[in-house]
């Protein structure tokens, strides 16, 4: 069977074995399906079009920007991005602004123990640079491609404390940063859903949840993405374990923020797989 979606590791905090590219702290991935290509999140740097271009891999005619939460590790490449675009072609033969799809929040200011986390770009720049689309309802991109918009939190262990994180509103107050911005991207491929998250700060098992009910689909075939499992408690470890173990994957290819010691958890209920930047995966 012809594959419908491809996925290319383009950042992730570790690297393949006997592969040319580096690694960060931060995540994207590049997506290609229905004749449209989609960048999921931009890293902490530009380090994503240097994989890239070693990979062969042109970024200049992006259909597509998705961010899947404002976090400096994943909107670091914003600018690098912008500039690149810019400098790629003549401003006669530039391709039409790639539509950037993202939450509302996204690019509110976010701080965490008075260290600033959020964007490096305001939105008022990113609306220069793109054809913004902040929506915190479902955004098909292609028929069975899908921005989940905001994720409703209903398993009581994935709730987190936001302890010190703060995000400061349009109206110059500041509250908690319950992160109600982290979303992700579900699949519908013939064997089920595919989910790629970029760090699941709303939950996994939510996120999950979520995508199955926004696809019409209950079959879940994979996860890949970052699943913020750094020193998860013990409630929330085997909750998660437990849940994710009913479904049945083929595969969870976990990565950036998911700890080692939650990554071999997991693996006694799920089959977890390596990431690494280079891995092109297809479903």
């Amino acid at each position: 069977m012809t594959p419908r979606l491809t996925l290319t590791v383009l950042v992730d905090n570790t690297t393949l074995t006997d592969h040319d590219y580096c690694g960060e702290a931060g995540l994207s991935f590049l997506l290609e399906t229905a004749g449209r290509t989609i960048l999921f999140d931009t890293g902490l740097s530009g380090l994503f079009l240097a994989n890239a271009e070693k990979m062969g891999i042109s970024c200049a005619d992006l259909d597509v920007l998705v961010l899947s939460h404002g976090h400096i590790d994943h909107t670091g490449g914003l600018l690098a991005f912008a500039r690149h675009r810019d400098g790629t072609t003549p401003d006669a033969l530039k391709p039409p602004l790639p539509a950037l799809v993202a939450h509302p929040r996204c690019f509110w200011p976010k701080e965490n123990d008075g260290r600033k986390n959020g964007s490096a770009v305001s939105g008022e720049e990113v609306r220069r640079q793109f054809a913004v689309n902040l929506s915190d309802t479902p955004v098909w991109i292609t028929d069975d491609l899908v921005f989940l918009g905001e994720i409703p939190r209903q398993f009581a262990f994935e709730l987190a404390d936001p302890g010190m994180r703060r995000i400061t509103l349009p109206d110059g107050t500041t509250e908690p940063d319950q992160l109600l911005d982290d979303s992700a991207l579900a699949y519908r491929s013939p064997g089920g859903i595919v989910i790629i998250t970029g760090c699941s700060h709303a939950g996994i098992c939510n996120i999950t949840d979520y995508a199955k009910n926004v696809c019409g689909e209950q079959k879940v075939r994979d996860i890949i993405g970052g699943l913020h499992l750094i020193r998860p408690d013990a409630e929330r470890m085997k909750k998660t374990t437990g849940y994710l173990g009913s479904l049945s994957l083929e595969a969870l290819h976990t990565c950036h923020c998911t700890s080692l010691a939650a990554k071999i958890a997991l693996a006694a209920a799920c089959p977890v797989q390596e990431v690494g930047v280079g891995m092109k995966l297809s479903w």
